[in-house]
């Protein structure tokens, strides 16, 4: 029988040499994070490969895509996963180093529905972890994830013969070409290409070049110790490089990647930083003549303008608010067939004719040169400056350890039912609805909003807040409602920034 794991063992002790070390807090409510070494070993990892791999055939399926970001450490995660899943019975098609869409386009390429993609994602360096699905274009929800922890944590899974590894080649060509194949520019675009350093660089600086794009490469040398930012098209440091190098080159746009290519972030010509939910509103109003009818899914931290604008609106189309994470977007796109999702830390996902439905950073960018492309005589700044006003904040991460953050929400989101019901007043106006699919996102009489919720990912809560009247009401919602309600709870620490 496998050994159980343990949560207790110190690195340097024969004790970690040979006992596997898997902290439970790893298992997050859509993919699995942890730091190498503290809280996890290389003998956990490859109990967490046995125990996948059980899920899998638990699930009726034996084939498995593997692949892993380019991290110092990644490699050594990865082969230590796939021992656990060749134990388990599976067959692992190994892809090598990739993007973690290219990992999901190869669950299409090679017929397999197992993926089990090895990543830190945006995580600083030290943090690594796995995504994982098994119904192709899917990845694990709460239901997936509790399962898995239960057959690694009590030692369920046990060995079985047959297991196979095979390493694929071709797979990173055929998906370049994939999302290549999305537009083909007739328009001219000089495009800044950002990378971070992180593995992106070793795909999207060619995909853009094919897709007819003349590049400016920035920062797209692969070189894992990040050393001038993380590779996080989210953070304002990196926005802030893209913006500059719009500026210095004269570009029309830059297209920002993060560490696993899955997200995609944007600046305009004038140096504007467009975060994920504005540029998703472009994008659904560029594509909803073109798809009358259609349904858009969006996340609760995204612009309270879906709501309201009046181009979705002529066109019949619907947006959906649903619950931040890219799991729950790509299901619930998948569940109600809409045309395509957006969340605002930068996961685009589209279906059919526009993509295959999974996160993948280079086809959002196709569909944003795409939109380019149909409208010659219009920049993205002009663009962005016909929508409707909203001022949206950063998004705000107090700490609050990941034992007490849902606790402290759901009394958070509690407080906020009741101020409902009881007919309170914020800063004056009328609450107009209260939406309680994650956290709690409260929406006022004039459309203006704010947002508490629980981070996936990370010991945070996270914090927005949209005003549709002006950048000082946005700055009151926070300072003069929402800072001083968290502060009632001892709980809820320092915040990353502040507005």
């Amino acid at each position: 029988m496998p050994l159980a794991p343990r949560d207790d063992l110190t690195p340097n002790t024969a004790a970690y040499e040979t006992t596997p070390l898997i902290k439970a807090t790893g298992f997050r409510e859509y993919d699995a994070r942890w730091r190498l070494g503290p809280e996890l070993n290389l003998m956990g990892v490859e109990a967490l490969g046995l125990g996948l791999g059980a899920y899998f055939q638990e699930r009726g399926e034996r084939r498995v895509v593997v692949g892993h970001d380019f991290r110092s450490y990644s490699l050594s995660v990865k082969q230590a996963l796939t021992l656990g899943l060749v134990a388990s019975g599976c067959e692992v098609l190994d892809v090598g180093l990739a993007l973690s869409p290219m990992a999901y386009f190869a669950q299409f390429d090679l017929a397999a529905p197992g993926v089990a993609m090895v990543t830190a994602s945006h995580n600083e360096n030290g943090w690594t972890g796995v995504k994982m699905g098994v119904a192709p274009p899917l990845t694990f929800g709460p239901d997936e994830i509790g399962r898995l922890k239960s057959l690694v944590l009590e030692a369920a899974a046990a060995p079985r013969a047959g297991g196979s590894l095979t390493h694929m080649e071709g797979v990173a060509e055929r998906y370049i070409a994939d999302v290549a194949a999305r537009v083909q520019l007739k328009r001219k675009l000089r495009v800044v290409c950002a990378c971070g350093n992180g593995t992106a660089a070793a795909f999207a600086p060619e995909a853009l070049r094919r897709m007819g794009a003349e590049v400016i490469e920035m920062d797209c040398a692969l070189d894992w110790t990040f050393p001038r930012y993380n590779p996080n098209p989210e953070d304002v440091e990196m926005l802030h490089a893209m913006a500059a190098a719009v500026r210095e080159h004269g570009a029309d746009l830059a297209l920002g990647f993060d560490g696993d290519g899955d997200r995609c972030g944007v600046v305009d010509d004038a140096g504007e930083e467009i975060f994920a939910d504005k540029m998703g509103l472009m994008l659904a109003r560029d594509l909803a003549p073109l798809h009358p009818g259609a349904k858009f899914v969006v996340d609760v931290k995204s612009t309270g303008l879906y709501a309201t604008d009046p181009v979705l609106r002529a066109h019949g189309c619907e947006a959906v608010y649903w619950k931040t994470g890219h799991s729950y977007i790509k299901r619930k796109t998948a569940e109600i067939g809409a045309l395509a999702g957006f969340e605002k830390s930068g996961h685009f996902f589209f279906s059919a004719p526009l993509g295959r439905g999974y996160d993948c950073g280079l086809t959002a960018a196709a569909a944003i040169l795409a939109m380019l492309d149909r409208h010659p005589g219009e920049s993205l700044s002009q663009m962005r400056q016909a929508l409707p006003a909203a001022h949206t904040s950063l998004t705000m991460s107090p700490h609050c350890d990941d034992e007490t953050k849902y606790g402290v929400v759901a009394e958070v989101v509690a407080a906020y039912e009741k101020l409902a019901r009881d007919g309170g007043r914020i800063l004056g106006r009328a609450i107009r609805d209260v939406l309680t699919v994650n956290g709690v996102r409260v929406t006022l009489e004039d459309g203006s909003w704010l947002l508490v919720r629980a981070s996936s990912n990370k010991p945070e809560l996270v914090v927005v807040v949209e005003s549709l009247a002006s950048a000082d009401d946005m700055r009151a919602l926070f300072h003069q409602e929402v800072k001083p309600r968290l502060a009632a709870w001892p709980q809820v620490g320092a915040y990353n920034q502040e507005i």
